[in-house]
């Protein structure tokens, strides 16, 4: 394969996608109480959700180090691969892709690029597998990046948590926001711009919460076929029952829908409750 296409361990890419692309995945950590694991290896979610729902608890992440990326992108340059596209989750967000990027200047710009997704989750997965689909059907670094690119435009996030709280701790959200966000007890809806998390909704209940997600979903979906993935925390029921709503709501344009549940890195940032949806506008 001329091309190998990295990405990290926030993809969350659905079960069912496991081994139909080749993808390299480089995991961040999860820190609860002091102790360290890697994400989906070491760490799970529900760990994640019993550690915030404990007050005494303290949960934090931190990116992979750039020793980790230059060990994988050496692996695979020693595998005969002649480029890599390493494609990751906002530099908004979180320092992994600049810790991709101080690795891959050591190689040369013309072997590895790196790609601010601007999004994350199957924001970020969706993105990814177009690369890793590209990689495989014999495109050129600067196809399967542009591939990477252009479907990493392509999605809209919305999603709904029950407070701010751990956003504003993790430094993910503005102390401001957050105010705005629970001001009154309302239920935040929030949405990524430009590769930051802004409050997109207000409204005064769970259900109405996502009846509104189901209404923002069919909204950014514009005119065309569109592929839907629905994250959750502990929240399977309620997960499966966003998917149907938005099915009901796009018959004849929805294309793959997956439901997945989130990661530790992410649960631990938006605690238990979350339900969000990501929009794949295909080409």
């Amino acid at each position: 394969m001329p091309v190998a296409v990295v990405t990290d361990s926030t993809a969350y890419l659905p079960a069912e996608l496991s081994g139909s692309y080749d993808l390299t995945v480089v995991p961040l950590t999860v820190v609860i109480n002091g102790a360290e694991g890697l994400e989906g290896l070491e760490i799970q979610p529900a760990e994640v959700a019993r550690a915030l729902t404990a007050r005494r608890s303290a949960v934090s992440t931190s990116r992979p180090a750039p020793t980790q990326f230059a060990e994988t992108y050496r692996r695979l340059l020693d595998e005969g691969v002649d480029g890599i596209v390493s494609v990751h989750l906002s530099a908004k967000l979180s320092g992994t892709f600049e810790a991709a990027c101080l690795a891959a200047a050591s190689f040369g710009a013309d072997k590895i690029h790196v790609v601010d997704s601007k999004t994350i989750g199957m924001g970020l997965g969706f993105a990814a597998l177009a690369a890793a689909k590209a990689a495989r059907d014999g495109k050129d670094l600067l196809a399967v990046r542009a591939e990477a690119a252009d479907h990493a435009a392509r999605v809209s996030i919305l999603f709904y948590v029950d407070t701010l709280e751990f956003l504003r701790r993790g430094g993910r959200i503005g102390a401001a926001s957050a105010l705005l966000g629970t001001a009154l007890s309302v239920k935040p809806i929030l949405h990524v711009v430009d590769g930051a998390l802004v409050v997109r909704d207000k409204v005064r209940t769970a259900g109405r919460a996502l009846a509104k997600l189901v209404d923002l979903t069919v909204e950014a979906s514009g005119e065309g076929a569109v592929d839907i993935a629905v994250h959750h925390l502990e929240a399977p029921e309620r997960a499966n029952a966003l998917a149907d709503a938005v099915a009901m709501r796009l018959p004849d344009r929805l294309r793959d829908c997956y439901v997945t549940e989130i990661g530790a890195v992410v649960a631990a940032h938006v605690g238990p409750g979350v339900a969000g949806v990501v929009v794949h506008r295909r080409p």
